[in-house]
C-alpha cells in the first residue's frame, strides 16, 4: 500500500480559464490510485479560496469533494492540511467528506523513517508584510467578523478576486537557491533540534525540489497540481516524485 502527497491545486482559481478541466484531471488521478492508496495527504491550497459559514460552503468542486468522500468510504485515510488559501475550513470537509483536517505540521512514523510534513506558509519566512497578513487571516476575532457581517456572495468574490490579483501580479517565483529559500532554512534549523527527521515534505512554493540536507535527511517540495501536476508517493521502495500531467 502506498501513501500519496499532493498540494496546491488552487481549484476554482479565476486566473485559469479551464478551471473545470483542471479539476477533472485531478479527480481522474485520485480515481486511478484509489485501490492502491492507504493514505492521501493534501498539503494545502487545494482550493484557491475556501470559506465555510455555519450553513453555507462555496459552490462547485462537486467532483473533487465526491472523490474525497469515495476515498474515505473505501477506507483510504485522507488528510487535508490548511494552506494560506483554504485555512478557513472548519467542520464541513471532516463531517461530510471524512477527511482529517490539520491546522499545522504533522510528524509521521513510517517504516522508512520519520516524516515531517506541512503546507509551508510562514515556516522560515521573515517577510514582515506576509507575516502581518498571515496573522490577520488567522485571527479568530477577524474570522468571526468576516463570516458574520460580510455577505457570502461578497466574501467569495473578494477572496477569489484577491487570489487572482495575487497570482497575476506575482506569478510563480522560481527556485531562489538553497541559501535563500525559507523552507530550506526552516528545515535545516529544525533538523538541529530534531535530528530524527528523515524526510521533510512541503507544498506552498509551487516548485519541484528534491534536496539532501544530510546523509539521512531529505527535503522535498511537491510542486503544484494545476500545470506540472507533480506529486509524491511513499512505499516500501522509498519516496519519489512523479507527475500526472498527461
Amino acid at each position: 500500500m502506498k501513501s500519496y502527497f499532493l498540494s496546491d491545486a488552487h481549484l476554482g482559481s479565476l486566473a485559469f480559464p479551464d478551471r473545470l478541466d483542471r479539476e477533472r484531471r485531478l479527480v481522474a488521478f485520485l480515481d486511478s490510485i484509489k485501490h492502491e492508496a492507504s493514505a492521501v495527504y493534501l498539503l494545502g491550497d487545494m482550493f484557491d479560496f475556501w470559506h465555510e459559514w455555519r450553513e453555507v460552503v462555496p459552490k462547485g468542486f462537486t467532483r473533487f469533494l465526491g472523490k474525497l468522500s469515495e476515498l474515505h468510504d473505501l477506507g483510504v485515510e485522507v488528510h487535508f492540511f490548511l494552506g494560506n488559501h483554504d485555512l478557513w475550513a472548519y467542520r464541513y470537509l471532516h463531517d461530510e467528506c471524512g477527511v482529517r483536517l490539520h491546522a499545522g505540521p504533522l510528524t509521521l512514523q513510517t517504516p522508512l523513517g520519520t516524516v515531517f510534513m506541512a503546507h509551508g506558509d510562514g515556516l522560515g519566512d521573515t517577510d514582515r508584510g506576509f507575516r502581518f497578513l498571515r496573522g490577520v487571516f488567522h485571527s479568530p476575532a477577524l474570522q468571526w467578523l468576516f463570516r458574520t457581517f460580510v455577505p457570502t456572495s461578497w466574501a467569495m468574490r473578494f477572496g477569489l478576486s484577491w487570489a487572482r490579483r495575487s497570482r497575476l501580479s506575482k506569478g510563480d517565483e522560481p527556485y531562489r537557491g538553497e541559501d535563500d529559500e525559507a523552507l530550506v532554512s526552516f528545515a535545516k534549523n529544525y533538523l538541529k533540534e530534531h535530528p530524527e527527521i528523515n524526510l521533510f515534505i512541503f507544498g506552498h512554493r509551487h516548485i519541484e525540489l528534491d534536496l539532501m540536507l544530510s546523509r539521512s535527511c531529505r527535503l522535498v517540495v511537491l510542486g503544484e497540481c494545476y500545470e506540472l501536476c507533480t506529486y509524491g508517493v511513499l512505499d516500501d521502495n522509498g519516496f519519489r516524485l512523479d507527475s500526472f500531467a498527461e
